[in-house]
């Protein structure tokens, strides 16, 4: 008998489906020689903070229920490279890996594991160092212009909070879906946040 194995699938809208997630994730095990114990779907944003159905695939690992979970990839898993490197450190502690069909295995046990965490972490501290900067040279370019930073009247408190991070990334070349996955917000808060800005460079 093979390993216990949970499928994980995920969407991100009501419109989509996770049929076909399902579908290659039960053949990829069975290629695997995997035992199925497990089947978790649900509908979430890649950066919402409560996923019910990851959620439960975690409390199976921490009781020892599974011993590997099964993903599409890797983004249908974790929020950020700093959740990934979190649950990834915890699924480790439980003698759980995560593998993904794109066949990247991790198992923060073995070197390549404990590389790829330390590459993980890495990463996500260069995230964070990187978003800072282009904040605060956001934020000191738009003073430059005379911009005001505060809330103005008729502005949207979101997408105003956003903005100077928005802008940055855009002009730095990352995608709008990036931008909304790294800032936990919409991709139409972004699309929202750009179109105001093209309209009125300026404001």
């Amino acid at each position: 008998m093979g390993q216990r194995a949970a499928l994980y699938a995920r969407v991100s809208t009501s419109d989509q489906s996770c049929e076909r997630q399902l579908r290659d994730l039960t053949e990829f095990a069975a290629r695997g020689g995997y035992e199925v114990t497990g089947v978790f779907t649900e509908t979430a944003s890649g950066t919402a903070t409560v996923r019910a159905a990851r959620n439960q695939v975690m409390a199976l690992a921490q009781v020892r229920k599974v011993d590997v979970i099964l993903v599409t990839e890797l983004s249908r898993w974790g929020r950020s490279t700093q959740d990934l490197l979190d649950v990834l450190g915890k699924l480790a502690a439980w003698k759980v890996s995560v593998v993904a069909m794109s066949g990247m295995t991790f198992e923060l046990e073995t070197p390549h594991g404990r590389m790829m965490a330390t590459l993980l972490a890495g990463i996500a501290q260069f995230e964070r160092d990187l978003i800072s900067e282009r904040v605060k040279s956001g934020l000191a370019a738009a003073r430059a212009r005379g911009k005001k930073l505060g809330r103005q009247p008729g502005q949207r408190p979101k997408a105003d909070k956003f903005a100077p991070r928005v802008i940055e990334a855009v002009e730095a070349g990352r995608s709008y879906r990036w931008i909304a996955h790294d800032l936990a917000i919409s991709k139409n808060t972004v699309m929202d946040i750009v179109k105001r800005y093209r309209e009125n460079p300026l404001a």
